[in-house]
C-alpha cells in the first residue's frame, strides 16, 4: 500500500517519469581521478557528461552530486543503478541537462570521522575489496572532500554553473545520510538534497511503528542498539560518545541550520523510502522532527525494500527535484544552446 506525505510548506512528491523510446542522444560516462586535499589520498570520481556537453562548447551545466551506500563505490550508482540511462530518458523529455558527479565515498558516512584511521590495521585487511593505496585515508574528512575537493575539481575541469544555486546532492543508504547531512551543513555548497532509503535518524530507538513521541538512545549501548549491524561502520566515524553523534545527528543539524538562517532559505529537502525497508521508521522520524521545526520538505514512501530495484526506480524522482531547484524551467536553455 503506497502512504504519501507531505510538509504542508511543500507540495507532494510526484512518481518518477517513464523512459523515453530508444535512439535518443546520450551522455558520456568516464572515471576522473583527483587528488582529495581533505582525505591526503588520490580518489576516483565517476562523472556523466550530458548529451549536448560536446555539442555546445559555450553552455554551462549545474551540477549533480550522487552519492553510493555502505560497501559501495563510485561506479555503483551507473552499473546497479543505471543512472546514466535514467538521466538521457529525462533529457529526451525536456528536462534540464546537468553534469552529475559519483565521488568514492569508501565506508565513510560522508562525515569528519571522530579519530584517525589506523592504518596498518586497514592495510591488512584482506577481505575489502577496494585496493588500500585509495581506501585507508590518513585524514577522514569525507564532508570536506564532498563539499570541497569534489567541488572544486568539477568546477576546475568542466563547464558548470558555479555557486550553490546550481548544486545539488541525492544519496542511497548511507548516502542518503550523507546528502542530507551534507546539504544542512553546507548550505552554502548545495541548494538542495534528496535521500533515498536514508539512515537518517541513526539514534531512532522507538516506537515502531513510528509514533510521537519518539525515544532516542542516550546512552553508548543504547546507541549500539539502534544502529543494529551497522555499529561496526558508524562506531570509528561518528565516535563512542552522545556528544560525537548528536552533532552528526540529521535532525539536530537541522535545528542547528535554524539558528543560522530562516527555513524558506535552508536546501531544499526530498525524502523518501520504501515501505518494506528496515530504515523506514528512522525516515518517518526525520520527517516528523522537520515538521515540527517547519522546514520545507518532501517526504514520500512507496513500495519497495532496500534494495537497487527501488533505487533505480525512483532515481527519476531525485534527479526531476534536484532539477527542478538547480536548473528551473524559468532558466533553462534550449537543448543545444
Amino acid at each position: 500500500m503506497l502512504a504519501l506525505w507531505a510538509s504542508p510548506m511543500r507540495a507532494n512528491a510526484q512518481a518518477a517519469p517513464a523512459s523515453a523510446a530508444t535512439g535518443r542522444a546520450r551522455g558520456t560516462v568516464h572515471t576522473d581521478t583527483l587528488w582529495a586535499q581533505s582525505l591526503g589520498i588520490r580518489k576516483a570520481l565517476t562523472v556523466y557528461l550530458p548529451p549536448s556537453y560536446a555539442t555546445s562548447p559555450n553552455r554551462r551545466y549545474p551540477v549533480l552530486v550522487y552519492l553510493h551506500g555502505l560497501g559501495g563505490n563510485e561506479r555503483n550508482w551507473v552499473d546497479a543503478g543505471k543512472l546514466d540511462r535514467t538521466l538521457d530518458s529525462l533529457t529526451a523529455t525536456g528536462k534540464p541537462e546537468a553534469i552529475v558527479v559519483m565521488p568514492d565515498g569508501d565506508d565513510s558516512w560522508y562525515t569528519t570521522w571522530n579519530g584517525l584511521i589506523d592504518a596498518a590495521v586497514c592495510r591488512s585487511d584482506t577481505t575489502r575489496r577496494e585496493p588500500a593505496a585509495s581506501y585507508c585515508v590518513p585524514w577522514p574528512h569525507y564532508d570536506d572532500y564532498i563539499a570541497h575537493d569534489i567541488i572544486a575539481h568539477v568546477d576546475g575541469r568542466y563547464r558548470t554553473r558555479v555557486g550553490a544555486a546550481h548544486r545539488g546532492i541525492a544519496g542511497l543508504s548511507m548516502g542518503g545520510y550523507g546528502a542530507i547531512t551534507l546539504a544542512l551543513a553546507y548550505p552554502d555548497v548545495f541548494a538542495a538534497a534528496a535521500s533515498h532509503s536514508g539512515v537518517v535518524s541513526p539514534r531512532y530507538l522507538g516506537p515502531v511503528p513510528f509514533a510521537p513521541p519518539p525515544r532516542y538512545a542516550t546512552t553508548l549501548g543504547e546507541m549500539q542498539a539502534a544502529t543494529r549491524g551497522l555499529w561496526k561502520s558508524m562506531a570509528p566515524a561518528f565516535g563512542r560518545d552522545t556528544i560525537a553523534w548528536m552533532a552528526r545527528d540529521p535532525g539536530q543539524l537541522a535545528r542547528r541550520a535554524l539558528t543560522r538562517r530562516n527555513a524558506a532559505m535552508l536546501p531544499r529537502l526530498l525524502i523518501d523510502c520504501g515501505v518494506d525497508d528496515a530504515y523506514i521508521q528512522q525516515n518517518r522520524d526525520l520527517h516528523h522532527t522537520l515538521i515540527q521545526l517547519n522546514v520545507p520538505h518532501e517526504y514520500a514512501e512507496w513500495p519497495g525494500a532496500h534494495t537497487w530495484s527501488y533505487w533505480s526506480g525512483h532515481a527519476a524522482q531525485s534527479l526531476t527535484f534536484l532539477l527542478s531547484v538547480v536548473e528551473p524551467a524559468s532558466v533553462a536553455r534550449p537543448r543545444g544552446l
